[in-house]
């Protein structure tokens, strides 16, 4: 990784590949922070003698402030300085993850659980803008967001992966070394590998703006949670959404008239980047739902223990890996915009193919296959949408663009799981009341859901080709910078900077 972005003088760029895989090592960590508890929570009900309302809660806490401070959190990496706010972050994530694991009972698990968020809407925004400060050119730069956009896919199945280890055969307790463990390295070694950023934006913060936008996502993403487990019409489903969104409008009215708005509204209208940001909410839910879903079909119809039920998403883990590794010559050759759009009909196949579940479906049929073809698409997407939504990013709104991104990635899973789950629950109900036995209801309504998203996706990628129609590049115009290199790659022979041939 040290030598592949450039000439190596003095070690120059050995440091900056070190930079890189310690920010790499943190934006994995976050997010497999979401997932890393979903197969131990069996486990944890168990030990910690916890109701159905609570488990929901320890689950969603994270989540929840995670995507509710995001925006304010991206905001701040502007404001206070990147590696200034990455280092809070990650000590905050860090300590508070030492909390969740050490501590004793529910009260613990669950604070630990939230302010692990807060940290993580702090460190999440401010390493991504941290990548623009190792690279500044921008072939290089959009290089290494295509890998870095395959990042949040590997952390959450590293999540899963590291789950249903640690729980079979320690406990679940230790799941919470590795984020200690990596919030550790980069208080410590933040400062000697990294660059401070550029300095600090000198505007007044947008208070109204940053609590208007944080308790409209938390409030609505609360809601959300509770719509998995209780019907729509439900007063602690619907009054939170319903609340939720009076916040978020109140919010868009107060940025429209401030003088230095939190998020310029201008900014998410740009149509490449309203575009992409949408490829990363669908990707996100797409992804949780297919963990959720085949978290729980493993264990409850197929009666796989949380060891065996990790093991099925090796070669998602795998896929995911190799694909991600390709993903920057892949946008080198044909464009981010190409590589987002191809990944999500690729990913919609995936879906189809998971689809084809039943009570006894041969887990080596279409259902490995479909977690094979899956996230080589997911990865697409995400390294692809990535770059895009990054095109045109001044510098000075490098961390709210990370903050963007990422709320995009973590408000996905909520909403999507939300309606998915919801779905999956009414047609298995149908089933039931037509003599279907329990088992093939479930996976039934399973099919269902997975199929719905499926479709989704497909809709998706018909809607970026039309909205992107005639914009092969990848920068906004007709066609984009060939990046030189990724981390994991061989340098391009292209200079860096150089156009490549128009497609």
């Amino acid at each position: 990784m040290s030598s592949v972005f450039a000439p190596d003088p003095g070690g120059a760029a050995a440091r900056t590949g070190r930079g890189f895989a310690l920010l790499g090592a943190v934006q994995v960590v976050l997010i497999l922070a979401i997932t890393m508890l979903s197969p131990a929570l069996p486990a944890i009900q168990h030990d910690l003698g916890l109701s159905g309302a609570q488990l929901t809660l320890v689950s969603a806490a994270y989540g929840l402030s995670f995507s509710g401070l995001l925006m304010l959190g991206g905001r701040l990496a502007d404001l206070l300085g990147r590696r200034r706010a990455l280092v809070a972050g990650a000590a905050v994530f860090g300590l508070a993850s030492a909390a969740a694991g050490l501590g004793p009972g529910f009260a613990f698990l669950l604070g630990g659980r939230f302010v692990q968020g807060v940290g993580a809407a702090l460190a999440a925004p401010a390493a991504m803008s941290l990548v623009r400060s190792l690279y500044p050119g921008e072939a290089r730069h959009a290089r290494a967001l295509a890998v870095w956009g395959g990042l949040a896919g590997f952390g959450a199945t590293a999540g899963m992966l590291l789950s249903g280890t640690v729980s079979t055969w320690v406990s679940w307790r230790w799941a919470f070394v590795v984020p200690v463990a990596v919030s550790l390295a980069a208080v410590t070694a933040a400062r000697r590998l990294l660059p401070a950023g550029p300095a600090p934006v000198r505007v007044k913060l947008d208070v109204p703006g940053a609590v208007l936008v944080t308790a409209g996502l938390t409030v609505m993403s609360y809601g959300l949670v509770q719509a998995g487990e209780r019907s729509w019409g439900a007063g602690v489903v619907w009054g939170p959404i319903a609340a939720g969104v009076l916040l978020l409008a109140a919010f868009v009215m107060v940025e429209l008239r401030v003088a230095n708005p939190l998020v310029p509204l201008g900014f998410l209208a740009r149509r490449h980047r309203a575009t992409a940001l949408w490829a990363v909410f669908i990707g996100s839910a797409g992804m949780s739902t297919i963990f959720f879903l085949l978290s729980l079909y493993f264990q409850e119809v197929r009666e796989a223990s949380p060891l065996l039920t990790s093991a099925a998403f090796l070669p998602f883990s795998a896929a995911q890996v190799v694909t991600g590794m390709l993903a920057g010559r892949l946008i080198g050759r044909f464009g981010g915009r190409a590589v987002m759009t191809g990944g999500l009909v690729v990913a919609a196949a995936g879906l189809v193919l998971i689809g084809q579940l039943g009570a006894s479906t041969p887990y080596a049929g279409a259902v490995l296959a479909g977690l094979i073809v899956f996230p080589v698409g997911i990865a697409c997407v995400f390294s692809g949408s990535t770059v895009v939504a990054l095109e045109d990013v001044e510098d000075a709104r490098a961390g709210l663009a990370g903050g963007v991104v990422n709320t995009a990635l973590e408000v996905g899973p909520t909403v999507g799981l939300a309606v998915l789950v919801s779905l999956a629950t009414a047609h298995a109900t149908t089933l039931r009341a037509g003599g279907e036995s329990a088992a093939a209801a479930t996976s039934g309504g399973y099919a269902f859901a997975l199929l719905l998203a499926a479709a989704a996706f497909a809709a998706s990628a018909l809607g970026a080709a039309v909205a992107l129609r005639g914009r092969a590049g990848g920068r906004g115009g007709p066609s984009e910078p060939r990046p030189e290199a990724s981390p994991p790659l061989p340098a391009s022979p292209h200079p860096e900077g150089a156009e490549p041939q128009r497609r």
